[in-house]
């Protein structure tokens, strides 16, 4: 059994297929300086690009960054705000709602060491994300089984706290010897798990879409009345995505407004 930190890990986020921009090559002639691998743009950005102006353009979707890629990604904003002018179409779109266009954009974390609380505060966030959580039915938490115990997570406010976080680790172990206590006696873990704490830590898949996740960081995000954990959570999600999409940091900015 162990006290434990959370771990978030961005495991996969959305690419463009081979096929979709091997088919641009037809268009760099006739559209000079589109050339895919130039515009120094992302995958992500190519999609919604090709999502926005699918929506408000005769243009076909498999024809829409080859044919104006130049136009929106090697130009400054038009709008005088920052980045190109795919920037400010995007920051147009997003604050008009019309945010069904950034819905096909997707990341797939592995998040670690987070608690049952966390846990339940996270899944009523339903449309658009999806979860894949570790079991305390299938997997056993005893003293002597292959995980050692139950781990578990610590409150800040318990943490911060001598006595509170001393007794905190009484409990937490008194727990542990109730749950080994009724494994022993031939519960099975499926109903052993039942005097497991919220505290007790649990790692799982979350796969999102930009629009859910940016609707979730709103209202769990540190400041805007969110639990700790939760909210170090949204920062953490948030630094995964800007690391491989910079341009969608100030969506979050907005969105934390």
């Amino acid at each position: 059994m162990t006290q434990v930190e959370r771990k978030v890990t961005l495991i996969s986020h959305t690419q463009v297929a081979e096929k979709f921009y091997d088919g641009f090559d037809r268009y760099v002639h006739a559209y000079e300086g589109n050339d895919y691998d130039d515009l120094g743009i992302t995958d992500a950005q190519a999609l919604a690009l090709t999502a926005i102006r699918t929506c408000y353009s005769p243009g076909k979707p498999s024809e829409i960054v080859a044919k104006e890629g130049a136009r929106y990604f090697k130009k400054k904003a038009t709008d005088g705000g920052e980045g190109t002018d795919a920037d400010r179409l995007i920051r147009m779109i997003v604050s008009s709602g019309h945010t069904s266009t950034l819905e096909g954009i997707t990341f797939n974390f592995a998040v670690e060491g987070v608690s049952r609380a966390l846990l339940a505060q996270l899944t009523r966030h339903r449309v658009g994300f999806s979860f894949s959580v570790q079991s305390q039915r299938y997997v056993k938490f005893g003293s002597n089984d292959r995980s050692g115990g139950f781990d578990y997570v610590m409150p800040e406010t318990v943490s911060a706290h001598n006595a509170g976080s001393i007794r905190f680790n009484q409990i937490m172990d008194e727990i542990q010897s109730y749950y080994d206590e009724l494994r022993e006696i031939g519960i099975p873990a499926e109903d052993a798990r039942a005097v497991l704490p919220q505290a007790s830590a649990c790692n799982l898949v979350l796969s999102v879409n930009l629009r859910s996740l940016l609707d979730f960081y709103g209202k769990r995000r540190k400041g805007n009345g969110a639990q700790a954990e939760i909210a170090g959570l949204c920062e953490d999600l948030r630094k995964a995505v800007v690391d491989v999409e910079p341009w969608t940091d100030a969506f979050f900015e907005e969105a934390g407004k």
